[in-house]
């Protein structure tokens, strides 16, 4: 069964310690502070930043409440990332991570093409644009701890108030409509669990989706149910016969244009000499 985090965001207290976690565990650089009026620094995910807490002021129900959003790589079950890489890069696990190829040579395959950062609909992979050599990075879930020391997550466990809840995505979005329907106040929906083709990582909130900056419309519709690559898949299908059929088309142009110019040759070639 693949692995997936519930996030519980009526529970977050916007402490970031799974900030400081995700950078130590992972040896990431700190990204150069920017001040500003804004709560939110660093300002945004980032290849040196995999794990960021944002901060929302928002007004519900007449009423002013802080609400604290973890956000970092939604680890598709469909991923979008690995389906335009041409080099197979990422490849997602059957644990539920979608990474780089585990070898030795791993992100050595990387390019810099930077087609995942354009394919992924939650605009999450980053460019390393200060180095000579670069490569796009982002959150691994971990995999190093899940898969060799069968631990959760470095964010999880850093967690205080318990808004992170590591195990089955299964299993999860059973606990996460429990709790949806057990207890008032929580918006009827989990975030993640058809968007996109599903996501290992579930949102449930006390406040709308859209106001706490998640993806809820695209071009004025609500977010597809299906992945990115069955979309695409849906055009690419019909390369094989546009191919065939166009060259089909092509080649019966080429010999009928080709006989004309034969026969026109053949008749310039006989015409009647004008004696006067």
């Amino acid at each position: 069964m693949s692995k997936g985090v519930l996030v519980d965001i009526t529970r977050c207290i916007g402490c970031r310690s799974c900030q400081v976690a995700c950078k130590s565990w992972n040896d990431l650089p700190a990204d150069k502070s920017e001040f500003s009026n804004s709560w939110d620094n660093p300002e945004k995910l980032s290849a040196n930043t995999w794990t960021k807490v944002n901060y929302y002021l928002i007004e519900n129900d007449d009423k002013l409440k802080w609400r604290f959003v973890k956000r970092q790589c939604m680890h598709c079950l469909e991923p979008a990332c690995e389906s335009a890489c041409f080099t197979h890069s990422f490849v997602k696990t059957k644990e539920g991570a979608v990474i780089y190829k585990p070898t030795e040579l791993n992100k050595d395959y990387c390019v810099g093409c930077r087609y995942c950062m354009i394919a992924c609909p939650f605009g999450v992979p980053s460019f390393q644009w200060d180095k000579a050599f670069p490569y796009v990075l982002k959150c691994r879930f971990c995999y190093d701890r899940m898969k060799e020391e069968g631990m959760e997550p470095a964010c999880v466990s850093a967690c205080l108030t318990g808004a992170l809840q590591y195990g089955e995505r299964d299993e999860l979005l059973a606990e996460a409509w429990e709790r949806i329907n057990a207890i008032p106040g929580y918006v009827k929906h989990v975030y993640g669990e058809k968007e996109y083709g599903g996501t290992s990582w579930l949102y449930i909130s006390d406040v709308p989706f859209d106001k706490i900056g998640f993806r809820t419309e695209a071009f004025g519709k609500p977010v597809t149910t299906r992945s990115i690559p069955s979309l695409t898949w849906d055009v690419l299908k019909w390369t094989p016969a546009l191919f065939f059929g166009w060259g089909a088309v092509l080649t019966i142009m080429r010999a009928y244009t080709k006989r004309r110019a034969e026969h026109v040759e053949e008749s310039e070639l006989f015409e009647p000499i004008d004696n006067k």
